[in-house]
Parts: structure tokens; C-alpha cells; sequence
């Protein structure tokens, strides 16, 4: 391990968690790894119950892990407009925690994580983004989006539902994981139309984030699986090419959705993503608080570890 690195993450490290107005259903952790927050955004049509496999994997290791229903979806309470914009959704999850956090999200939330990036970037201390583009809307897709909200406002979610399971996960694993392909149906199914037609509406008028990216200056973590049919691998490839020192994992049995359809792989990338870049529990382990303070006061560490070390 290299000291100063974890030397400098301790003197970095935010305090401990702090109020959080967000309604979270298991949202909350027990235990906190270097009072590092880890906020897990969930994509479209889905809810908070997406991120369970790296929920449960991320607390088993003592992080502080906070996985929110977006506003629209699952049980969140706050009201929907007609269009929910990236930023709005950024907005609300900055509100919902206080200081910094590693922002992870999948597909739509994977794009909500490069606008809170582009809104906040002091509060961001690391990124995981997984199935996701950072590319502008195109014309096509702004028509798409808009028809596509109409049409769940008048039919209902059980459609559009059974079209696209088999694109959320690969068509081998809606037979072989009928566990995993009943949660991405239900999830959709459970998905009030109007927050899905709101957000579609929003999703039709993103930016481009590539600009954004390419300024990005924390560790980042991409994960992509290899027969995802939405984002394929190009797009995980663009972004790791856009942010310097990041790193690519490709999981080769997985779609769009290699969470759930690969959660071991996806939770050994993420973990040893935190270890190595988040080491802080290094020095609260091999060395007790008070020792921390007696010998390794901030000051000293600051002077003796500079950032460019």
C-alpha cells in the first residue's frame, strides 16, 4: 500500500454520516469505511432495490451505502412535473446527503452521476459509472424518448415491459436467471408511468457530457457489460478514454444490467476499486484514533504527504 496516499485520504476524508433527509429504504448503513459515503443512482424504469447485490456486498465491508428511489420512481414521495430534467434529479441528491461521497449510477443514472459531477464536483470524491453514455441526445432519440413517454401515459408500464426485458438483461438470462429477469419486470411494472414519462421527457434533453469528463480528476470506475444492447462497449470505452486514470471492466456473461446479472464480478471491480483508491481504512486499523492524532496530526500529514505525492 502506498502510505501516502492513505495518508493523504485520511486527511481528506469528510466526517462521519450526517443527517440525511432522503427517504431511503435501506439506505442506511451500520458501519461507515473512513466516514466515505458511497451513493448508488438508480437507472430507468427501475427503483433503489437495483443496487441490492453491491448494497449488501458494500456493507458486508463496512461502507456507508445510500441507494435512493429517484423522484417518479419506486417509493419516493416527491412530487413529478411533467419533464424531470438530469439536473433536477442531480439537485435532489445533492440535498439529500450532506458533504462528499463516491457517485456511482447505472444507465440514466449513470448520466445523473456526470451531471451532479458537472454540478458539484467538490462533493465528488470518486466515480462508478456502469451502462451508460456520456453523448448528447440526437434528434431521433428526442423524438423516441417524447413518443415513448406518450405512449407509457396511455398504456401502462406491462408493454413496454415485456418488450424491452430481454435488452435490460441478454436473452440467455431471462431464461436461465428467472430470479434476476422476475426483479427487472417487477421493478418495471411497480414504475408509476408518469415518473417514467417524466424523466424519458428529461432524458430527451441532455447535454453532452464529454466535455465534462474529460475534466474529471477523481479515481473512476467503468463498468460495462459485454452484450449490453442500449450502451455497448464503445460507449464505456469512450468515457475511459475521456477520464484520465480511469479504469475499465468489462463483464463478458452480462447486459445492460451486470449487477444483477453478474453481481460477484461487478462487486470484486468495486471493491477492489475502493481498496486501492480509498484506502483510509488502512490507518484506522493499524493505527487506533488517538495514536492517529498524537502522531500523525493533520498538519504534519499535509506537510510531509503533499497532494502531488
Amino acid at each position: 500500500m502506498n502510505f501516502a496516499r492513505a495518508a493523504r485520504q485520511w486527511v481528506a476524508a469528510p466526517p462521519g454520516p450526517g443527517r440525511l433527509d432522503w427517504p431511503l429504504p435501506r439506505g442506511r448503513a451500520t458501519g461507515s469505511v473512513g466516514g466515505m459515503k458511497i451513493l448508488l443512482i438508480h437507472g430507468h424504469p427501475f427503483d433503489h432495490t437495483l443496487w441490492d447485490p453491491q448494497a449488501a456486498a458494500l456493507r458486508a465491508a463496512d461502507h456507508e451505502v445510500i441507494t435512493p428511489d429517484l423522484r417518479g420512481y419506486g417509493e419516493s414521495p416527491m412530487d413529478v412535473s411533467d419533464i424531470t430534467l438530469l439536473s433536477d434529479f442531480a439537485d435532489d441528491l445533492a440535498a439529500a446527503f450532506e458533504g462528499t461521497a463516491i457517485i456511482g449510477g447505472v444507465s440514466m443514472g449513470g448520466q445523473i452521476a456526470m451531471e451532479f459531477y458537472r454540478r458539484y464536483p467538490s462533493r465528488v470524491a470518486g466515480l462508478f459509472l456502469a451502462d451508460t453514455s456520456p453523448v448528447g441526445e440526437t434528434p431521433e432519440g428526442h423524438r423516441y424518448r417524447n413518443e415513448l413517454a406518450d405512449r407509457l401515459l396511455a398504456e401502462g408500464m406491462s408493454g413496454y415491459a415485456d418488450e424491452v426485458l430481454d435488452q435490460m438483461i441478454t436473452p440467455a438470462h431471462v431464461t436461465t436467471q428467472p430470479e434476476v429477469a422476475a426483479h427487472v419486470r417487477r421493478m418495471m411494472l411497480a414504475t408509476a408511468p408518469r415518473g417514467a414519462a417524466a424523466a424519458l421527457r428529461g432524458r430527451a434533453e441532455r447535454p453532452d457530457y464529454q466535455k465534462t469528463l474529460s475534466g474529471v480528476r477523481v479515481p473512476t470506475l467503468i463498468v460495462v457489460g459485454a452484450q449490453d444492447a442500449y450502451t455497448p462497449v464503445r460507449d464505456a470505452q469512450l468515457i475511459h478514454e475521456l477520464i484520465p486514470g480511469s479504469e475499465l471492466i468489462v463483464v463478458d456473461e452480462a447486459g445492460h444490467l451486470p449487477g444483477l446479472e453478474a453481481p460477484a464480478e461487478v462487486n470484486a471491480a468495486l471493491l477492489t476499486f475502493l481498496a486501492t483508491h480509498f484506502p483510509a481504512e488502512a490507518l484506522v486499523t493499524h493505527f487506533p484514533a488517538e495514536a492517529l492524532v498524537t502522531h500523525f496530526p493533520a498538519e504534519a500529514l499535509v506537510t510531509h504527504f503533499p497532494a502531488e505525492a
